[in-house]
């Protein structure tokens, strides 16, 4: 079954980011590899939340109906929709949206970016010159990470605008396009301090989409 991340470019979308990605490397020695996640977390916290709140609007509008004030009836009332919305939202996970503040999803990406950044082995590069473009669907997050090698002498702040471009494409309807814009940006703001070397090779995977690299 298709995923978030999976449905969030077409396959032409994917082959031209892949493209965009190997035609960038071949100017820098500098490796940058989108990631797709389709969500950064699982916000059990949302589930019981809403569980929580929709249980007890439920259970009084419910009590209210069957003209039963006793409070044996509300709790039996209250505690059934609380499992009923609970699983609900566990199994439906746009439904957790409003129990979720933007907060604790901009934390999630930002951990989950990081996380990313080393499970997919972007610090093992042979100059540290790796950059994670991160992209979590659930959340329309987008978050750019660089390597020490290139942090050392690229201001980190310069991804803001990159992340911000992107973001804006995502929005518009035009992902697979803002992700091959942010590669070329980024493959252009490290080309000059980190220019292609002649023994230079591909070491880390052009796209990564829900933990499988293409």
């Amino acid at each position: 079954m298709k995923t978030l991340a999976h449905t969030f470019l077409s396959k032409e979308e994917q082959d031209q980011l892949v493209k965009c990605v190997k035609d960038v490397e071949l100017k820098t020695s500098g490796e940058i590899v989108p990631v797709i996640a389709s969500s950064s977390y699982d916000y059990p916290r949302a589930s019981h939340l809403g569980g929580l709140l929709l249980g007890i609007l439920a259970a009084i509008c419910i009590a209210m109906l069957l003209d039963r004030e006793d409070m044996w009836v509300f709790l039996a009332l209250f505690l059934g929709s609380y499992v009923l919305f609970s699983r609900l939202l566990a199994a439906i996970p746009e439904l957790k949206m409003p129990f979720i503040t933007k907060r604790e999803m901009h934390e999630e990406v930002e951990e989950a970016a990081l996380t990313n950044f080393f499970i997919h082995g972007l610090h093992r590069t042979r100059d540290l010159t790796g950059i994670i473009i991160y992209v979590s669907v659930y959340e329309r997050s987008v978050q750019i990470l660089a390597d020490k090698g290139i942090n050392d002498k690229v201001d980190p702040k310069v991804w803001d605008d990159v992340v911000a471009e992107i973001t804006k494409g995502i929005k518009a309807g035009r992902s697979g396009e803002a992700l091959c814009d942010g590669v070329k940006r980024c493959g252009q703001i490290i080309t000059e301090h980190f220019p292609i070397k002649s023994d230079d090779t591909d070491e880390l995977p052009n796209l990564i989409i829900d933990g499988e690299a293409l």
